[in-house]
Parts: structure tokens; C-alpha cells; sequence
């Protein structure tokens, strides 16, 4: 099993950067695969980034446009969320998922990750 705690949030102002970490617990982490989610308020939660077992394959959602970068330390059991050139609608609580299916056939859907952190809030001002 894994353990999450994000952290990292906070506010900027629109076009500025953030990351976001997420640490775990578990000797098994490498081989989890770790997505990172956002939600924010009176929207559903949506997929943002994912990464494979070994951080050779990643996915990012369409509204990503290349801002953003995802990537994972195996040997300190941390995944970060880099962010660029940030919205104000990239405004919502950030969370980060770890799923045990492989990432062999596609991004995995939210109900395939059976771990998820607190959430961290990130909020982007005009």
C-alpha cells in the first residue's frame, strides 16, 4: 500500500509557476503508477498528469497546452507537479492518486486509483 501528502500550494498571480510535491509511504512506490487530479469548486475532479511505474511514460490532459510537467523520484518516494504560465482557471485543489494497474494502455480513470492524498489548494489571481 502507499500513503500521499501533497504539498507546495499557495497563491500566485496569473502567468507566475508553482510546484507541487507529493510524498509517499510504501516500499512498494516504484511500482505504483501516480497521477495527479485537480477539482475545482462546484466542478467535478479531472485529470491533469499521469506517470508510469519508472517515470518513462507520462500523459497530460488537453487544457495542459505544456505548461505543466509532471515527474517522480523513485529513491526519495516524492512526484512533483511543475506549473508554468498558470491560469486563473487552473484555480482548484490539486491531489495526487496512486494506482496499482500499469500505465500499458492508456490514462487510467479516476475509479482505478485506490489511493489519494488531502489535497493541496493552489489559487491563481488576475
Amino acid at each position: 500500500q502507499v500513503q500521499l501528502v501533497e504539498s507546495g500550494g499557495g497563491s500566485v498571480q496569473a502567468g507566475g509557476s508553482l510546484s507541487i510535491s507529493c510524498a509517499a509511504s510504501g516500499r512498494t512506490f516504484s511500482t505504483y503508477t501516480m497521477g495527479w487530479f485537480r477539482q475545482a469548486p462546484g466542478k467535478e475532479r479531472e485529470f491533469v498528469a499521469v506517470i508510469s511505474w519508472r517515470g518513462k511514460i507520462t500523459y497530460y490532459a488537453d487544457f495542459v497546452q505544456g505548461r505543466f510537467a509532471i515527474s517522480r523520484d523513485n529513491a526519495k518516494n516524492m512526484v512533483y507537479l511543475q506549473m508554468s504560465t498558470l491560469k486563473p482557471e487552473d484555480t482548484a485543489v490539486y491531489y495526487c492518486a496512486a494506482s496499482s494497474r500499469p500505465l500499458v494502455a492508456g490514462i487510467i480513470p479516476p475509479d482505478g486509483y485506490a489511493y489519494w492524498g488531502q489535497g493541496t489548494q493552489v489559487t491563481v489571481s488576475s
